[in-house]
């Protein structure tokens, strides 16, 4: 019997029976649970929770007990004007981030792909912004953004232009330059993904369209592109996910103001929650959120991979 449980193993070490089923192996669970562990206790558990949560009057107090309610916090969600409008202004800053974010860290990283000199240096501060916290880039760009000596507003100055603007104060640039610092923030990642989808590309193949005469513009449209476009795919998903649930970042810029023009919806929550308490109403938020991003995400991914199946 050992002689042909032996000889029935698969090609990759697999022990079968002599019918070819495979054996289980506990030893592998073994392996994955210190992996697993936490996933449970840190994602799982807490958005069951969350869930759980939603479809109740929860609110803050230790004395204040919790009542099951249904989708009562659903349905005051549907009328909740302020709610939808942080939603719309959070999918503006998502695209509006994710967008020149890819555009510009796709020229970075074709750039620091070329035979340059120093290119390890350029590469180390490439990816600065994104070794340092959120918060710590909040407050630098505070600083930058100051209305009464700050970088920009005396830059603006010297060149003749006008300055003392507070641009985080202001209802029509508030936004924008809430965005700028996104972009800036967010290109390290995107670069560094680019720019190893890059060099997993053969340099042969674009030896030998150069020997065929295609210029640069062709070389990257028919060679560095369908090689690159699986990982723009991936980094440009995770990065509407990542933008759309910022929090730190505008916390510390602008904590959501003025007037709103800059609340997304991960602020809102948060006031809701720790603000005013209403724990069950927040966490209906959350839900309503993390199932309308998906939507989008699944609809934008099923078009981005319907158009490559086409090219």
């Amino acid at each position: 019997m050992t002689l042909v449980t032996a000889t029935r193993r698969s090609a990759q070490g697999v022990p079968r029976t002599a019918g070819g089923r495979r054996l289980p192996d506990r030893g592998a669970w073994f392996l994955v649970l210190p992996a697993l562990i936490p996933i449970l206790v840190l994602s799982v558990g807490p958005l069951l929770y969350g869930i759980l949560l939603a479809f109740t009057d929860a609110q803050s107090g230790r004395t204040r007990s919790t009542q099951w309610i249904g989708g009562l916090n659903f349905q005051d969600l549907l009328h909740d004007t302020l709610f939808w409008e942080s939603f719309r202004i959070g999918l503006v800053w998502a695209v509006g981030v994710t967008v020149p974010q890819f555009l510009l860290a796709l020229g970075l990283a074709l750039l620091l792909d070329q035979e340059l000199r120093l290119r390890w240096l350029a590469r180390a501060l490439a990816i600065v912004p994104w070794a340092m916290p959120e918060v710590v880039v909040g407050i630098m760009w505070r600083l930058v953004y100051n209305p009464d000596a700050g970088v920009l507003n005396e830059t603006l100055h010297d060149l003749g232009l006008a300055g003392g603007h507070d641009w985080l104060s202001g209802l029509g640039t508030a936004l924008p330059a809430v965005i700028v610092v996104g972009v800036w923030a967010g290109m390290p990642q995107t670069t560094v993904a680019l720019l190893a989808g890059l060099q997993s590309t053969p340099r042969e193949l674009h030896e030998a369209a150069a020997v065929d005469g295609a210029g640069a513009w062709r070389r990257f449209r028919t060679v560095t592109w369908p090689a690159l476009r699986p990982v723009a795919l991936a980094i440009t998903a995770l990065n509407l996910i990542w933008n759309f649930n910022s929090f730190a970042l505008v916390y510390v810029l602008t904590n959501g103001g003025p007037g709103g023009r800059t609340r997304l919806p991960m602020l809102f929550a948060y006031e809701e929650a720790f603000r005013y308490g209403q724990f069950g109403y927040a966490a209906a938020m959350g839900c309503v959120m993390v199932a309308l991003i998906s939507v989008l995400l699944a609809v934008f991914l099923a078009g981005r991979l319907r158009g490559g199946d086409d090219t």
